[in-house]
């Protein structure tokens, strides 16, 4: 079960996972969503796939304190401040998680075509071991585990308002993705919040 979170316990071997599908009350957590859908400055994010640069399939906004700067996919990310929409919620998860977190990557996927392909969380800059808190907020979208030796594979439905918390040895076990979906989807956005270490603190190899 992963750290500090009175969550559902989700069922993968070797993974700490938990899913509290109501952490938010609708009104707050639509009340979230239309002020970030219409205040953050979305971007177009450029990543490395198969050795091409290329556009990703969703618009993002990497926020944060001054020092959590994280390079994913070949660039480098600086944190836009933190909004004051987002502070509360900080606060909230920090306490209730027992953890720190000093940055959150926001996902705005507009419809059912945007995606996230299969990846683990497994940057040097956040640890062997992060702690990594999901919330969702709009349409509800498909959250897929597989483990990294095919064995294991697991699908979830993230709805408005929810909390998955991953932590412990997950990130070295399964990667996660959100295929694209058929169905009429309309715009979701994701919070991960997580905790980066300064490039500069990170031990060498």
């Amino acid at each position: 079960m992963a750290v500090g979170t009175a969550g559902e316990p989700i069922d993968l071997p070797g993974a700490s996972v938990t899913l509290d599908r109501g952490w938010l009350q609708p009104a707050e957590a639509t009340a979230l969503f239309e002020t970030l859908l219409a205040s953050t400055p979305w971007e177009s994010h450029r990543i490395r796939v198969y050795g091409r640069w290329r556009d990703a399939p969703r618009l993002s906004c990497w926020m944060g304190d001054p020092d959590a700067v994280y390079v994913y996919s070949g660039s480098r990310f600086e944190p836009h401040p933190w909004p004051s929409a987002l502070v509360p919620l900080r606060a909230r998860l920090e306490r209730e998680l027992d953890g720190v977190f000093n940055s959150v990557l926001a996902n705005l996927y507009r419809d059912g075509k945007d995606r996230l392909g299969f990846h683990r969380d497994s940057e040097a800059e956040l640890g062997p071991t992060p702690l990594i808190a999901s919330v969702s907020l709009g349409a509800t979208r498909r959250f897929r585990f597989r483990s990294r030796d095919g064995a294991q594979s697991l699908g979830l439905d993230l709805s408005h308002g929810s909390l998955l918390v991953m932590s412990g040895q997950t990130q070295q076990c399964y990667q996660h993705a959100i295929p694209p979906s058929a169905r009429a989807t309309g715009p979701r956005i994701n919070l991960t919040f997580r905790r980066v270490i300064p490039r500069t603190a990170i031990p060498a190899p």
